[in-house]
């Protein structure tokens, strides 16, 4: 039996009804016996957490596939019905063989230099073999590989660039070659020239940039995913890395000190801004809303948040909205939740893969 539902279709903003059948959607009504499971509200197609870790969690890896789907259903409740992994250490494919759990696009593992990331969580290498440790990523992803582009240098004591701005160009060259595109966390200012050059999709994190820099972001079409709610965390890290690195410390409070400022500033540049809530680091999974409303909170206009997070966000990971012979993956509202977001908290009606699953 297909599943009907009529209500207000974003973005578009027309009123109609639609029919899922086979998984998919149509909006010729088909043949047959017919299951209306909303008669009115508003409907887009899911949220998307574009910065998260299924696979991790604050107190450590998550190699249980139970453990993990459990992860996976904290986002799906939240209304996110496709994620992006920002990089696991753990095998978390098995999340994307479950019809009741949200899409997955993986990035593989984070790549970092030893000694210059968090402990077990990436795979370490030096300079010279990062671009083979990229063409192995690419293999292991899902057409993202994640960069960690700066850390504390405890010689220094405070963020620096990772790695080699030439080494950078050339990893980044590889991915690409090999159809994938490239994620860097990066916190400070001093890694994003390099980035930027190196031809990055994505900045992950992005509190170091400047308005010169964010002219270029904008002009090559580069993403930033501020993960705003994780970047309240940087008083606490401050906190704790007082005594024995203050630069660091001191570097820290000022990047949050400007995070929303410099992430209004990329907005209204022009640059694509989309939520990810960076869950599974300190944070646990399935507050996609609460990274929305963070973004609201800094100064971009509400309509054009939810648009990144659900709509554009899609189409920037390679999948359609709400069209025909499209995944049928939809969440109904029953007001605008562009302009209401209090909307998101009371979701009607989800359908993931063509089942009702909310």
């Amino acid at each position: 039996m297909a599943l009907h539902v009529r209500g207000v279709f974003l973005p578009d903003e027309t009123e109609r009804d639609m029919w899922v059948l086979d998984g998919r959607l149509t909006f010729t009504r088909p043949v047959g016996d017919t299951d209306t499971v909303a008669g009115g509200g508003w409907i887009i197609p899911g949220l998307v957490d574009a910065h998260c870790h299924i696979g991790l969690a604050p107190e450590g890896s998550v190699p249980d596939a139970e453990d993990q789907a459990a992860q996976a259903c904290a986002s799906r409740d939240a209304g996110a019905l496709l994620l992006r992994d920002a990089g696991s250490p753990v095998d978390n494919t098995s999340v994307q063989r479950r019809d009741d759990l949200p899409r997955l696009i993986r990035a593989g593992r984070h790549i970092a230099r030893p000694h210059r990331y968090i402990r077990h969580l990436g795979i370490e290498v030096e300079p010279d073999q990062l671009v083979d440790e990229v063409i192995t990523q690419v293999a292991r992803g899902d057409g993202w590989v994640k960069l960690v582009a700066d850390w504390i240098d405890r010689s220094e004591g405070d963020l620096a660039p990772v790695w080699p701005d030439d080494v950078l160009a050339a990893a980044v060259a590889k991915a690409h070659e090999l159809g994938a595109r490239v994620a860097a966390h990066v916190f400070g200012e001093d890694a994003l020239a390099g980035l930027i050059a190196a031809g990055i999709d994505s900045i992950e994190h992005g509190t170091g940039l400047t308005d010169e820099l964010i002219a270029t972001v904008a002009e090559r079409r580069i993403a930033l995913v501020p993960t705003l709610i994780n970047i309240d965390g940087f008083p606490t890290i401050a906190a704790s890395a007082q005594d024995k690195y203050p630069r660091y410390a001191a570097h820290m409070r000022a990047l949050y000190a400007t995070s929303r400022q410099r992430t209004r500033a990329a907005f209204d540049a022009g640059v694509a801004v989309y939520p990810g809530t960076d869950a599974g680091g300190s944070l646990p999974h399935g507050l996609i809303r609460e990274e929305i409303g963070a973004l609201v909170d800094a100064g971009i206009p509400q309509a054009e948040v939810i648009a990144q997070a659900s709509w554009a966000a899609r189409e920037w990971l390679g999948m359609p909205g709400l069209v025909e012979g499209a995944p049928a993956d939809f969440v109904v509202y029953a007001t605008d939740p562009r302009l209401d977001l209090a909307a998101l908290r009371a979701p009607r009606r989800t359908v993931l893969r063509g089942v009702l699953v909310g």
